[in-house]
C-alpha cells in the first residue's frame, strides 16, 4: 500500500496489524503517528512501545499482546525491529501472530526497507496475508522537489521551480531536516509565496550524501551536483578512501561495459551480468556515449594516486588536499 492509499484507508476504520517498511525515517515516524491519531479518535487510550534491542525478550510482546487493561481500555502495540531480522524466536512470535491479535487491540511493526531474502521468509509470507503493509520507499533527488513541493503546498505556500530546485540542493537526502526548514520558513512567513529570497535568507545547507549514490552526477555529467556531493561528503566526515573506492568502481564498471560495447557485445546482456540495475541501468547506455575508453582508463589510473594521497603515502602526480585533488579529477572526467 502506497501513501496516497494509506491516507485514504485511515479515513475508514483502524486494521488490526499494520507494518511500516522504509528507510525514510521521516516518513515511518509521521506514518506511525498518524495510526496513534485515528486509535486516540477511535479511543485507544493505552499504548506499549517496544523494541526488539538485544535485551528484549519475545514474551513481553506475548504478555503485550493477552494482558487485557484493569479497565477494558482498547490498546495501541508497536514493535521496532530495527534490522528488520526477528531472529528465530522471533519469526516463531510473528508466525503465530494471526492467532495472538484480538478486539480492542491494535499492532503496529516498524521495520526498515526488507532485503529480498527477508521478505521470502515464512513469517512475512504469513503476515502479508493479513496486515495493512504500508511500503514507503526513499524520496530520490528527482523526486525531492515534487515531495517538498507538496509539503509547500499543504502549509499554505506558493513555490516556483528555481526555489524548489534550491531546496532540494539544500536539503537532498535529509527529509527530517527539510521538515525543520520548512518549519523554520513558517515561522517567519506564514503563508503566501516563498521567494528564492526568502528560502536563501533561512534555509542551512543540510543535505546528506551517500557515496553510493555518486554515479548519479557523474552519469548525468552534473558537474555542480557532484560538487556538492563531494564537499558535502568531506563536510559529514566520510572516509576519502571509501569515496575513492566507490568511484573507482563507477569508473571500472564504465569502462568493462564501454570496452564490450566497441567489440560487438550486448550492452544489456553486460549491464545484467555486471549486476547494473535500476537507476544506474536506465542511464548508462546514454551516458557511455559520453565518455570515452582512453579518459576511463586515465581516471583509474589518478584515482589510484588519489587513494594513496588519503592513505598518507605521497602521491608524484598531485600535492594539495586530496579532496580537492578529486573534485577536480571527476570534474575533468564528465566534462
Amino acid at each position: 500500500m502506497n501513501e496516497a492509499t494509506f491516507r485514504t484507508h485511515l479515513q475508514k476504520s483502524l486494521a488490526p496489524l499494520y507494518i511500516i517498511s522504509s528507510d525514510e525515517t521521516l516518513l515511518a515516524i509521521e506514518t506511525v503517528d498518524a495510526i496513534r491519531h485515528k486509535a486516540r479518535t477511535e479511543g485507544f487510550s493505552e499504548r506499549d512501545s517496544l523494541s526488539s534491542e538485544r535485551s528484549f525478550k519475545w514474551e513481553q510482546f506475548s504478555n503485550s499482546l493477552s494482558e487485557m487493561s484493569l479497565f477494558g481500555d482498547k490498546k495501541i502495540i508497536e514493535l521496532t525491529i530495527a534490522t528488520g531480522k526477528p531472529g528465530k524466536e522471533g519469526a516463531e512470535v510473528l508466525s503465530q501472530l494471526p492467532n495472538l491479535l484480538n478486539d480492542g487491540v491494535v499492532v503496529v511493526l516498524i521495520l526498515p526497507r526488507l532485503d529480498a531474502a527477508t521478505k521470502k521468509t515464512a513469517w512475512v509470507k504469513t503476515l502479508e496475508t493479513i496486515a495493512v503493509w504500508v511500503d514507503i520507499p526513499l524520496v530520490t533527488r528527482e523526486e525531492m522537489p515534487r515531495w517538498l513541493k507538496q509539503r509547500c503546498t499543504d502549509m499554505g505556500y506558493q513555490i516556483d521551480s528555481v526555489s524548489l530546485d534550491f531546496l532540494s540542493s539544500r536539503t537532498e537526502g535529509n527529509l527530517l531536516a527539510a521538515k525543520q526548514e520548512l518549519q523554520k520558513l513558517a515561522l517567519l512567513y506564514p503563508s503566501g509565496t516563498l521567494s528564492l529570497e526568502h528560502i536563501q535568507d533561512v534555509v542551512m545547507d543540510v543535505a546528506r550524501y551517500d557515496p553510493f549514490k555518486l554515479y548519479e552526477p557523474l552519469l548525468k555529467r552534473d558537474a555542480a551536483r557532484l560538487v556538492r556531493m563531494l564537499q558535502g561528503l568531506e563536510a559529514e566526515g566520510t572516509a576519502l578512501t571509501l569515496v575513492v573506492w566507490t568511484a573507482a568502481e563507477e569508473i571500472r564498471t564504465m569502462l568493462k561495459l564501454k570496452e564490450a560495447q566497441q567489440s560487438g557485445g550486448s550492452l544489456s546482456t553486460l549491464m545484467r551480468e555486471m549486476r547494473v540495475w535500476g537507476d544506474k541501468e536506465k542511464l548508462m547506455p546514454g551516458a557511455l556515449k559520453n565518455f570515452k575508453a582512453n579518459m576511463l582508463r586515465a581516471t583509474l589510473a589518478n584515482l589510484l594516486e588519489v587513494d594513496k594521497a588519503a592513505k598518507g603515502i605521497p602521491s608524484e602526480r598531485f600535492s594539495g588536499s586530496p579532496w580537492m585533488v578529486l573534485q577536480t579529477l571527476m570534474l575533468r572526467t564528465i566534462q
